[in-house]
């Protein structure tokens, strides 16, 4: 798969903050909304984002779904989560707490865990670009839903997050984008 690129981000709130606003969006306007946030709210922490104006986040670019989880984030902060001890705890423990803020789903806390906290066992089973990595790797037939990504994944405990990112290589390989395609595909 060629070079395995780390795409390390910050850890803390605003590394959380980062992915939310770049869900579902292509990663120009993520980049761009993010940097309308970053100098509208400075600094960009949970009271800031607390005490500013929906119109002002808004302004930002950001919808209202997304607005309203940057302020539950913003209030979990604040009150009751403490984002760098999620790296102390194992990955299904940390996504957990991560998913019971609201708008924080499953992918969210699995994305912030791998690329922002560095959890070897991190495993975002619902992203469309790791199961379609696994369907071609794999030689399977169709794109393995998020709960099959699981039971493949199994394997690679406690390693799962080193094997996404190598699976996220292949891809960008395999979609022509960079790297060395693999020699040989393990048939299951």
């Amino acid at each position: 798969a060629g070079a395995v690129p780390l795409r390390r981000r910050e850890p803390g709130f605003e590394g959380l903050c980062w992915i939310i606003v770049g869900q579902q969006v292509s990663p120009a306007a993520a980049r761009s909304i993010y940097g309308r946030l970053q100098a509208g709210l400075h600094p960009l922490a949970p009271a800031t984002v607390l005490a500013a104006s929906d119109e002002a986040m808004r302004a930002c670019g950001l919808s209202a779904p997304k607005i309203r989880a940057l302020r539950a984030l913003a209030e979990a902060c604040a009150t009751t989560l403490d984002l760098a001890a999620l790296a102390e705890i194992d990955a299904e423990a940390a996504h957990a707490e991560l998913c019971k803020v609201k708008g924080v789903g499953p992918w969210t806390a699995d994305i912030f865990l791998l690329f922002c906290l560095g959890h070897a066992d991190a495993w975002p089973a619902g992203d469309l670009a790791l199961q379609e990595a696994l369907r071609m790797a794999l030689g399977l037939k169709t794109r393995p839903h998020a709960r099959k990504t699981e039971k493949l994944a199994a394997r690679w405990r406690p390693w799962r997050g080193v094997a996404a990112r190598l699976l996220w290589a292949y891809y960008g390989v395999m979609k022509g984008r960079a790297g060395v395609v693999l020699a040989e595909r393990e048939k299951i």
